[in-house]
């Protein structure tokens, strides 16, 4: 089959690679309809040394079951499927807690089980992690329910964390995917004002297609200065950073108002941070985030995709084939792109 891989920072290379096969009874092969690049696919991007490289690179997909293991149980060849980007057994008690990412059963996709940029892939805890899809799905949904696999999860997540709920004020810093579907999300639980942060035009309409009411191109101390004259000096109660990046994160608790929570859900590039008297302790300020659970939230946040309540694939903006997916990166990288899909 073809699978992406990547060598070193900048280098994306799609070619051969072994077919993916059972290697355990609780296992299935997929079959790969739709995958795509992530901005979290980014930061390798940037980093990645030769040393490091090759590694397989893609978390998101979804597609046809080809075979499974004798343990898998409610899945048949030909099922259409999602997975979330992490795979569990969704038994344990982790997982029976929301808490699927500390599955002690469970990885993550790409890291040592093979990566979804590919024609196929093998799926770990299939019976736990795989969510089927109806089979007579409109194939133009496809794009939507591919956000389940991570991006509409991730933003859920940031907003559950955080507690959203009816009337709140909301910041949301970044306008990828993930921050704007973090706004989508925010809208779904109730908040009433939602500043989106971001500096680029076309996302940020795409933010008030979700539900953003105000937004602050201006970062560093402009922007929170921004924000505090929205909101009455305050700032609002829940700030969602869906960066990843230190700026990212002071700018967060520069918007937070005393007792609110900042919901981390950008991977973090960064080990320390400020959590001091000044920045949250002082103003009793929560943090909290993390990797997103998306199978605890998938099958809940389903059926408003399946009946077009939302669209959260309007985050693709360009659609290659698999064998360009290198270029994908490079327009992601460029901000030529907002969510490149890939289409093996």
């Amino acid at each position: 089959m073809r699978a992406t891989f990547m060598y070193e920072a900048g280098d994306v290379r799609v070619q051969d690679a072994p077919d993916p096969v059972i290697e355990q009874s609780t296992d299935a092969v997929v079959r790969v309809l739709r995958s795509c690049v992530c901005g979290s696919d980014l930061h390798p991007y940037h980093t990645l040394t030769a040393a490091d490289g090759p590694v397989p690179m893609g978390h998101e997909f979804l597609g046809t079951i080809e075979e499974t293991g004798s343990d898998v149980s409610g899945l048949r060849r030909g099922d259409l499927v999602v997975a979330p980007f992490a795979f569990a057994d969704n038994t344990c008690e982790f997982c029976r807690e929301g808490l699927h990412t500390s599955c002690p059963n469970g990885g993550f996709f790409a890291a040592g089980v093979g990566g979804a940029q590919a024609e196929a892939v093998r799926v770990p805890q299939a019976r736990g992690t795989l969510v089927k899809l109806p089979t007579d799905v409109d194939p133009e949904l496809l794009p939507s329910l591919l956000t389940l696999a991570d991006v509409y999860g991730t933003g859920y997540h940031a907003a559950h964390q955080a507690r959203v709920r009816p009337g709140d004020s909301v910041t949301v810093i970044g306008d990828g995917a993930v921050g704007l579907l973090a706004v989508l999300s925010a809208k779904q639980l109730g908040a009433e004002r939602i500043i989106l942060m971001g500096r680029h035009k076309d996302r940020t309409d795409l933010g008030r297609f979700f539900g953003a009411t105000d937004v602050i191109a201006e970062r560093g101390e402009e922007g929170i200065a921004k924000v505090r004259e929205l909101t009455g000096g305050h700032g609002t109660r829940a700030v969602l950073e869906a960066v990843g990046h230190m700026p990212a994160y002071e700018m967060a608790v520069g918007a937070v108002r005393p007792g609110g929570v900042i919901s981390r859900v950008g991977v973090p590039q960064y080990e320390d941070a400020p959590v001091g008297f000044r920045s949250l302790f002082g103003p009793n300020v929560t943090l909290t985030g993390g990797p997103a659970p998306v199978r605890a939230y998938l099958e809940g946040l389903l059926p408003a995709v399946l009946d077009g309540t939302v669209d959260p694939g309007r985050v693709f903006d360009r659609t290659l084939p698999l064998e360009d997916t290198a270029e994908g990166y490079r327009a992601m990288d460029r901000r030529e792109a907002l969510k490149v899909l890939i289409t093996p």
